[in-house]
C-alpha cells in the first residue's frame, strides 16, 4: 500500500490517537521530515505501539488521511507524583505555520486530563525561539530546570554541532493561567515592552559583523524582574554566524543556571519588535521574600 499523498490547498485537521501499523510507520516519516533526520527515527513504530497500549499517548493531526504532525508521551513518576511526560511534538515542515503544534498540545492536554492526571512535563532547546513561544507563551508551561548536554551528541540538522542543552517545563493542566493562555488571553505588546524596559538584562547582546546579535556579557539576576535574550532565529545564526553558536549556548546556560540557583522563576516569553528589530526574551521573576523567622 502506498503512503498517502499530502493534500494541497487550505484544509482543517482531525486529531485522534494513532491506531494502525501504517499510521505508526507514517509517524516515523514525520520525525524524519520535522528534524531533517538521515538515520533511524528516535521513536520507532514498534515503540510507539508499546507506548500507546500501555498508558502513553501517540496522537496525530490528520489532513484527511495524511499525517501532518504527531505528539508522543508516556506516564512519568518522580518518586512523589504521576505525570504525563511529553517526549516529542513533531510537525512536517509544510504544516509548521498552521498552528498544528499548538493544537496537538491542546488535544494532548484533553487526553491527559481524561487519564486523571493534572501535570505534564517535557524538555526543549532553550535557544529555539519558536519552541519557547509555543511552550511558554502560548501554552503556559513554565521552565523549572536546566540540563547541560542532556542527550549528548545528536545527528539531526537542528542539533548537529551543538551541545544538546535542554530546559524542562512543567505544565499545570488545570491552572487558570494555562487555561487563559490556551484561550488566547496574552499580554499586549505594550505590556511586554513595559516589562522589558523595567527588567534586568541577564544576557546583553551586540550586533555582530553579519548584522546578527551576539552575547557580550552575562549577569546574575539581582532585581525583582529580569529578562534573558535568545536568538530570534537560531537557523540564521547557524547559517551566517556559526562561530557564535557556542557563545550563545554557554551564555544562555550560565544565565539560566544562575537564575534557577537563586530561585528565579520563568513566567513568560515574548518576541518583541525593538527599534525595528525582532528579538526574543524569556521573562523571569524573583522568588518571594522568605517569611520572618
Amino acid at each position: 500500500m502506498s503512503a498517502p499523498v499530502a493534500p494541497s490547498g487550505p484544509h482543517d485537521f482531525a486529531f485522534r490517537r494513532l491506531t494502525k501499523p501504517e499510521e505508526f510507520r507514517n509517524a516515523e516519516e514525520v520525525q524524519r521530515e520535522a528534524w531533517g533526520l538521515t538515520e533511524e527515527p528516535p521513536t520507532s513504530s514498534t515503540i510507539q505501539r508499546a507506548i500507546q497500549d500501555n498508558g502513553g499517548l501517540v496522537l496525530g493531526a490528520f489532513a484527511d488521511i495524511y499525517l501532518a504532525g504527531i505528539t508522543i508521551g508516556f506516564l512519568g513518576w518522580d518518586g512523589t507524583q504521576l505525570y504525563h511526560y511529553s517526549h516529542m511534538n513533531a510537525v512536517r515542515p509544510q504544516y509548521q505555520n498552521h498552528h498544528v503544534g499548538f493544537r496537538l498540545k491542546a488535544f494532548q492536554r484533553e487526553e491527559v486530563l481524561k487519564q486523571g492526571l493534572a501535570l505534564a512535563r517535557w524538555t526543549f532547546d532553550p535557544l529555539q525561539s519558536k519552541n519557547a513561544r509555543l511552550n511558554v507563551r502560548l501554552l503556559g508551561a513554565r521552565p523549572d530546570h536546566y540540563y547541560v548536554h542532556y542527550y549528548g551528541a545528536m545527528g539531526s540538522d537542528l542539533n548537529r554541532g551543538m551541545e544538546s542543552d535542554r530546559v524542562r517545563v512543567t505544565w499545570a493542566l488545570t491552572d487558570p493561567e494555562v487555561e487563559a493562555r490556551l484561550a488566547g488571553r496574552l499580554p499586549s505588546p505594550e505590556q511586554d515592552l513595559a516589562r522589558w524596559k523595567g527588567a534586568q538584562p541577564l544576557v546583553e547582546t551586540s550586533v555582530g559583523d553579519t548584522g546578527l546579535r551576539v552575547p557580550s556579557t552575562v549577569s546574575e539576576p539581582s532585581k525583582p524582574t529580569a529578562h534573558l535574550e535568545i536568538p530570534f532565529d537560531l537557523q540564521a545564526i547557524r547559517s551566517h554566524e556559526s562561530a557564535t553558536l557556542r557563545t550563545w549556548r554557554h551564555a544562555v546556560r550560565d544565565a539560566f543556571r544562575a537564575a534557577f540557583d537563586l530561585g528565579y522563576r520563568v513566567d513568560d516569553f515574548a518576541v518583541m519588535k525593538i527599534e525595528q528589530e525582532r528579538r526574543s526574551f524569556y521573562f523571569l521573576s524573583a522568588p518571594p521574600p522568605a517569611p520572618p523567622a
